[in-house]
């Protein structure tokens, strides 16, 4: 499994950052460490002291944002901050978040000096936890025996980590593209495709550079860069890896997203397989046969669902499908606790359609009555599900997160929601030869091998990644990877759920089965 030796570097920062740090070197870094304050969750503030509040030293505002001026030392709301910078004092750092912000640009930027000082100074504050109390003499002895103990337990458990467990930093409000960048590089078919050279990187750019001459010039590749982040993660380095690189691309193919607030995880999921789509159907060769797609994207997520209407006067049925590569579940509100079963069942429910949704008859010749059922046409080699926590309504103009708790099985038979299975059922599970069961003859047992997490409040949640890697589950945190039991998972608030089939099977023509080169890298 032999890889190319290639260099990424990471956008370049801000004419103004480049200035502080030519003047200033990193010292404003290191002398803002002891104001840096990390919470259990990861997320790091600064507080400058223990009995103040935060206030803008002009007008003493103490909500919404505020900024630490890197030079002085003075906090200002964004409006003070900007004039500020007019004295030349043009880089702080956000008092919420500890991220960089450029009062000239009144933007956010990245930087991976002020990103390393932030990890040394959360790395500390793992190594010598403070609780605050007074400890007798036996009780801080103890203590230290446990720090010590927990200390080499993670340096053994971290080099006997599976291959590609490596931590991502970080860079600003980005746990949403982490959290799924950690459950794509343990899909299995897309790990094997970028680490066996499928995606060739020198090859694409001389596409690129041939495309230019002929036209105006393109967008940088996003595969490009995702290959840039499976290259960073299998490399066998354990430090925490910055995915600036691929954010940057994401931006410029995602500019209505482009920003360091913190935006969803299954939107991100979605933009980011469109992106690789857009990409490699334009270099594949025209292998389409009845309608598929061949790329990566949608060789790996891609299935089809069904949705049949029936007119409830005289039986006709209208059929449509529809290519999906995720499946959205609604918990159920009739319960406390939803099963991932009890979703998929209710996925596949009848359900009857508002008189706004009549169905137009083709054989009454009138609009009528009917009902609506969703079934799965043809599974894909990895299925996602996407549970729906987050709920908008336009008529109240609200927004609400449902912390509803889902309990999901680790191995799932999706044979009950194939079309097969629910049309038969319709028609009282009668024998009938069915038009689509040479579609349907795939395996239809799944495995659990990532789920992302989401917990805290819309507004300001953070998730977190759980990875199934040789029967032992990972805790994927940012720049955190820790060993973590099964009940810690089956307790986790599930919002995209992977699953994998047991067996991968071929599909049009083209090997769909495990490439790896050795077994250790393939088995979950």
């Amino acid at each position: 499994m032999a890889k190319r030796n290639l260099t990424y570097t990471n956008p370049e920062p801000c004419s103004h950052l480049a200035e502080y740090k030519q003047n200033h070197s990193s010292r404003g870094y290191n002398s803002l460490q002891p104001s840096l304050k990390t919470n259990p969750n990861g997320r790091t503030t600064i507080k400058t002291s223990q009995s103040q509040i935060p206030r803008c030293g002009s007008c003493s505002a103490d909500e919404g944002r505020l900024y630490f001026c890197l030079i002085c030392s003075a906090i200002h709301c964004p409006d003070h901050a900007i004039l500020h910078s007019q004295v030349g004092h043009a880089i702080a750092v956000d008092v919420d978040r500890a991220e960089i912000f450029c009062c000239v640009c009144n933007d956010q930027v990245y930087d991976p000096d002020f990103d390393n000082a932030v990890m040394h100074k959360q790395m500390k504050l793992k190594k010598n936890p403070q609780n605050g109390m007074l400890e007798t003499p036996n009780k801080k002895r103890r203590r230290k025996v446990a720090i010590l103990e927990r200390e080499t337990e993670a340096t053994e458990g971290v080099s006997c980590f599976p291959w590609g467990l490596r931590g991502l930093n970080n860079l600003g409000s980005t746990c949403f593209m982490n959290s799924v960048l950690q459950a794509m590089l343990h899909t299995p078919p897309l790990r094997n495709y970028f680490l066996n050279d499928r995606h060739n990187r020198e090859i694409c750019q001389r596409r690129r550079r041939i495309g230019r001459r002929r036209g105006p010039p393109e967008m940088s590749c996003l595969a490009c860069d995702v290959d840039a982040v499976f290259l960073a993660a299998f490399s066998g380095d354990r430090t925490p890896y910055s995915p600036a690189r691929f954010l940057h691309s994401w931006w410029q193919h995602a500019a209505n997203l482009a920003s360091y607030e913190q935006q969803d995880a299954h939107e991100f999921f979605i933009s980011m397989l469109d992106r690789i789509h857009e990409k490699e159907q334009s270099t594949l060769q025209p292998k389409v046969v009845g309608g598929d797609c061949h790329c990566v994207a949608h060789r790996v997520f891609s299935g089809v669902l069904r949705s049949d209407v029936t007119c409830t006067v005289c039986g006709f049925t209208s059929t449509t499908y529809d290519p999906c590569v995720d499946i959205s579940l609604d918990l159920d509100p009739r319960n406390i606790a939803s099963t991932l079963t009890g979703c998929l069942d209710l996925f596949t429910r009848p359900e009857k359609l508002g008189p706004d949704q009549k169905l137009h008859c083709e054989h009454c010749g009138l609009r009528q009555d009917s009902l609506k059922q969703m079934s799965i046409m043809r599974l894909p080699s990895v299925l996602c599900f996407h549970v729906k926590r987050f709920e908008h309504s336009s008529a109240r103009r609200t927004s609400k997160k449902v912390d509803q708790y889902l309990q999901f099985p680790f191995s799932l038979d999706m044979t009950p929601y194939l079309s097969s299975s629910v049309i038969r059922n319709r028609f009282g599970n009668r024998i009938f030869a069915f038009e689509g069961d040479d579609v349907c003859k795939a395996p239809s047992e799944f495995e659990v091998f990532a789920v992302v997490t989401h917990t805290g409040k819309l507004e300001s949640g953070h998730y977190v990644t759980y990875v199934r890697l040789r029967n032992e589950w990972y805790k994927c945190d940012d720049a955190w990877v820790t060993r973590v039991s099964e009940a810690v998972v089956r307790a986790s608030q599930g919002y995209l759920m992977y699953y994998v089939q047991k067996m991968l099977y071929c599909r049009g023509g083209e090997e769909m089965n495990c490439m790896a080169t050795s077994p250790r890298h393939c088995c979950l």
